[in-house]
């Protein structure tokens, strides 16, 4: 495994897990993961799995005109994560629709599940709207999340 591996985390059984440790600027002052915190995570996550599936998002934002947004997301938080932690953070795209992508997300210590979020992203061209994601990356994410379902975006 080389370095770029062991810092973007890998992919297994149809889902990314990226590691990650708690640091001081990530809890409150009780020590606590604070709960904004989390969203950083789940975007790490969601990067270093693009990343790894070979898909360059300034490239993709020159080359095609498009960059993903967060439509949605919704979190549970279901146990307290601590200062110095080391978390797991598991991505899995659930269904990819003409411009979008619904994802569950999970951070994890250990075999406890501490957050779970359900996102949906948007690819979006230029001038703000919705834009239909290209063939060549639906094939690279389809790749890495073989379970995932086409279908209609997620309302």
């Amino acid at each position: 495994m080389d370095e770029a591996d062991r810092t973007g985390g890998g992919f297994h059984e149809g889902r990314h897990r990226l590691p990650l440790r708690v640091y001081y600027e990530d809890t409150d002052a009780g020590g606590v993961i604070y709960h904004a915190s989390y969203l950083r995570f789940f975007e790490r996550g969601r990067s270093e799995a693009l990343r790894l599936l070979g898909v360059d998002q300034p490239e993709l934002l020159r080359a095609e005109g498009l960059l993903f947004v967060v439509r949605r997301i919704e979190i549970d938080y279901l146990a307290p994560g601590r200062l110095d932690d080391l978390l797991h953070i598991d991505t899995v795209v659930l269904r990819m629709g003409g411009a979008s992508l619904d994802m569950l997300q999970e951070a994890r210590r250990g075999d406890s599940t501490l957050a779970r979020a359900r996102v949906v992203c948007v690819g979006v061209g230029r001038e703000g709207r919705a834009a239909r994601l290209p063939e060549s990356l639906r094939k690279r994410i389809a790749a890495g999340f073989p379970a995932l379902t086409d279908g209609p975006d997620p309302s």
